[in-house]
């Protein structure tokens, strides 16, 4: 049951992009391990049936017995489906293929775009003292992103550096517009977040002068480089700042994590 007169919980990012393969999950998983190692208690939710997030953070399918689809579903306790990660601090709800039904299912549900809003603010988080919640969207502008969207204070954007980038902006843009308009008034963008940035490369520079002359202070000064390491880190099934601490990726999410904190005063 979701208590409004509880004091202010945690910071609920959406991390969306309907567009796939824009360092999305990739982004989640580092972000939440920099904070993490800053200091910060921190639950990733899963929201994609593809369950990347939770492979990347080391939760094997066979131990995903409750996930996200329980959460949004079922009446579950929040202990009995966050689990613990291998990274001091970081804790995830994972996602199975299960999730990939839901969107049929909510339909059916009157309170269908605010289940994930309710499940994150009902008073059994408190025990976590979660400070950040990220939320991995899937790549579309389906229900369960609309859910992310309603349980979120903001939406952090990641953006691939390269052609036709700033395209597929115009209709996220939208939704999170109907979003403030329909089920939460409040809803910002965090940032916009430039992913796989080649600093020889033309195009990098010309997408990055692009984002920043039409978005303005929306993109974050961190940039997250194209690095082997941050795609080496997933098959591993680790954060890039646990498989490789030192590289220009990993530092990169740290940088990232402090100028979030700090726009977070």
């Amino acid at each position: 049951m979701s208590d409004l007169s509880r004091p202010t919980g945690p910071k609920i990012i959406a991390i969306a992009n309907q567009k796939g393969g824009v360092g999305k999950t990739t982004t989640t998983i580092n972000l939440a391990a920099a904070l993490a190692e800053a200091g910060k208690r921190i639950l990733v939710v899963d929201l994609d049936p593809q369950g990347n997030a939770s492979t990347g953070l080391g939760i094997e399918v066979e131990d995903r017995e409750y996930t996200t689809y329980e959460l949004l579903l079922d009446d579950i306790e929040p202990e009995q489906v966050i689990q613990k990660t291998e990274t001091e601090g970081l804790f995830i709800v994972p996602a199975t293929v299960d999730l990939s039904s839901a969107d049929i299912e909510l339909f059916a549900n009157e309170k269908r775009s605010f289940l994930l809003h309710d499940a994150l603010r009902q008073t059994q988080m408190d025990q976590f003292q979660f400070d950040y919640i990220l939320i991995d969207c899937p790549p579309s502008l389906n229900l369960l992103t609309v859910n992310a969207m309603i349980a979120a204070h903001s939406v952090l954007v990641p953006l691939q550096s390269e052609f036709f980038a700033l395209e597929g902006l115009s209709q996220l843009m939208l939704t999170i517009r109907e979003v403030r308009q329909s089920g939460n008034k409040d809803l910002r963008i965090e940032g916009v977040l430039l992913t796989m940035y080649d600093r020889r490369n033309n195009l990098s520079q010309q997408v990055e002068n692009d984002a920043r002359a039409n978005l303005g202070e929306l993109v974050f000064q961190t940039v997250i480089p194209r690095n082997v390491r941050v795609s080496e880190a997933p098959s591993f099934a680790m954060p890039v700042l646990s498989y490789d601490p030192s590289s220009k990726g990993a530092v990169a999410y740290r940088d990232l994590a402090l100028e979030l904190t700090k726009n977070n005063g």
